[in-house]
């Protein structure tokens, strides 16, 4: 298979291009710039830019799927500026993408693009699944829906919109942070700590981008999350029991909204997502729990 992967330079992009590479795929990075440093090198790994493919973009003629990760991180302080740039990052990704598939002949048969939980809009109570409605409830959520709307747009047999929760990886994404407070004896609920998180091991992310890839079935929005969606304070007890360390310094909400202003909200409020159509098509998650999942990533 010919893949092409947009964002293939962030911490998903860089497991899905191993994981790819592993099995014999051969994978075109694309990028902004040729001052990307290689992942590493292979002689099935190529890098393409955008530039370059609007001036010819033959050299994915033929390509077998794009998968689109890229959009500017939400982990930073969500000024007016830093807002306008996460939006415009991902609605500018799906509309590169989209005038790609106009310009190439032998068009891949699908795209996977990423999406987020967000879409299902902040609850403390509901459980969603891929058939629940959206709403728009907050920024991110609001985010979303725009990022969809422009993926929509993407001229495709297949699209697949990939839900994505808190991906819990040893050294990349949110996770290391997340775990340094009980590193340091000093973990605990967070707000209230009923607000819901969906989350998903790496290998599972990994994994499912790639069953959606070699399954027709997989269309539409896909939750990636994991089947065991869990509230932030049974999220910081199984972190507590993974380290043995006390799960006892709660963390008030407003002091978390002094500290980080709107962004806050990415750890005081969040939803709670299934994997319905994951699970419907047959697969199978590698870490289903939170405690085998901590477990794998900490260890004793």
């Amino acid at each position: 298979m010919r893949v092409a992967i947009a964002g293939g330079t962030g911490f998903i992009g860089k497991a899905l291009t191993n994981a790819l590479l592993k099995r014999g795929d051969q994978v075109w990075i694309i990028t902004r710039s040729r001052s990307v440093k290689a992942i590493h090198i292979h002689r099935m790994l190529r890098f393409v830019t955008w530039s370059e493919l609007e001036v010819d973009s033959s050299q994915l003629e033929g390509c077998d799927a794009i998968v689109n990760l890229a959009g500017e991180s939400i982990n930073q302080r969500w000024t007016t500026s830093a807002k306008d740039r996460i939006l415009h990052s991902r609605q500018w990704a799906a509309a590169k993408v989209a005038t790609l598939m106009e310009s190439l002949s032998q068009k891949p048969s699908v795209v996977i693009n990423a999406s987020g939980i967000s879409a299902y809009g902040i609850s403390q109570d509901e459980v969603f699944d891929e058939d629940s409605k959206t709403n728009v409830t907050d920024y991110l959520s609001e985010v979303v829906q725009l990022w969809e709307e422009a993926a929509d747009r993407i001229s495709v047999d297949r699209l697949v919109k990939l839900r994505i929760g808190l991906v819990l990886d040893r050294k990349g994404g949110a996770f290391p942070l997340m775990i340094l407070p009980y590193r340091l004896f000093g973990g605990g609920k967070i707000g209230t700590g009923k607000q819901g998180l969906s989350w998903i091991h790496i290998e599972d992310m990994i994994g499912l981008i790639l069953y959606c890839l070699d399954n027709d079935k997989m269309r539409g929005a896909v939750n990636a999350s994991a089947p065991e969606p869990v509230s932030n304070n049974t999220f910081g007890q199984a972190i507590g029991h993974a380290l043995g360390r006390p799960h006892w310094f709660p963390v008030p909400a407003l002091l978390m909204r002094t500290f980080f202003g709107e962004m806050s909200t990415l750890l005081l409020d969040g939803q709670r997502a299934l994997p319905k159509k994951a699970l419907d098509n047959g697969y199978v998650f590698r870490y289903p729990t939170v405690k085998g999942a901590l477990s794998q990533l900490i260890g004793k």
